[in-house]
């Protein structure tokens, strides 16, 4: 189906329309839905970031105001926080169903990068509330790096910003958290080229194009993700119970 004739839309067609793929059910589509949840987190983040205020003093007040002052600012924050256990729940299923696949070994090496990023990122975010579970849950974390032999010391004041856990481990926290996801987006370009590049040993007939069907596939899987998204944002908010 090559009906795009530009050479500059040659690698979309080629990834996008042609791309051959195996004909698989809708688990396999949990993989394109964690991309889905890494854009809703990218862009709810960026509007709460515009409104909280990486100060211990200040930090938890800043919440309140997004929750209660913020024109729909309570519906940003549950689907940036709701979103992260969804976005969870994605990964661990994606990597469940590929677990025991061929993949190449640097294939697998992104998902695992991929995976440690979005751990560390999503931790760094349930500090960031700046509540009491928030501050001793940074305090036994940052503490653990001190138990590395030689150079933990140096690690724990290096993420603390000082002596102790205060306003500068915060900031750095708040910095790491804004940043992180836009790194994750760049390792997971480069894990979905390396899926794209590699050759698959799987007969012509057991291919399909990727338009159409996946298009389809993925389209109901994405309208399923949306109503789960809009239950838990207007319905069952606090479902996942954390500090924020």
């Amino acid at each position: 189906m090559r009906f795009i004739k530009i050479r500059s839309f040659a690698v979309i067609n080629a990834h996008l329309v042609d791309y051959p793929t195996p004909i698989v059910g809708y688990i396999s589509s949990f993989g394109s839905l964690s991309g889905v949840c890494l854009v809703v987190q990218i862009l709810t983040g960026l509007f709460l970031a515009a409104h909280y205020t990486p100060h211990t003093s200040t930090a938890f007040l800043s919440l309140e105001h997004i929750m209660r002052d913020v024109n729909d600012g309570w519906m940003f924050r549950y689907y940036h926080s709701n979103g992260a256990s969804i976005f969870f729940f994605c990964m661990y299923v994606h990597i469940y169903n590929n677990f025991y696949s061929e993949a190449e070994d640097i294939l697998w090496f992104s998902g695992v990068i991929l995976y440690v990023l979005a751990i560390i990122t999503a931790f760094i975010g349930y500090v960031l509330p700046w509540g009491q579970i928030s501050y001793w849950g940074a305090t036994v974390i940052t503490n653990i790096f001190s138990s590395i032999p030689l150079i933990g010391f140096k690690v724990s004041q290096w993420l603390w910003g000082g002596f102790s856990i205060a306003n500068p481990t915060l900031n750095r926290f708040f910095s790491f958290h804004f940043c992180l996801p836009f790194l994750i987006l760049a390792v997971l370009v480069w894990h979905l080229s390396l899926l794209h590049v590699d050759e698959s040993s799987v007969e012509d007939d057991e291919y399909i194009g990727f338009f159409y069907y996946y298009l389809i596939k993925d389209l109901f899987i994405f309208s399923c993700l949306i109503i789960v998204y809009i239950v838990l944002v207007f319905f069952l908010s606090k479902f996942f119970k954390s500090s924020r």
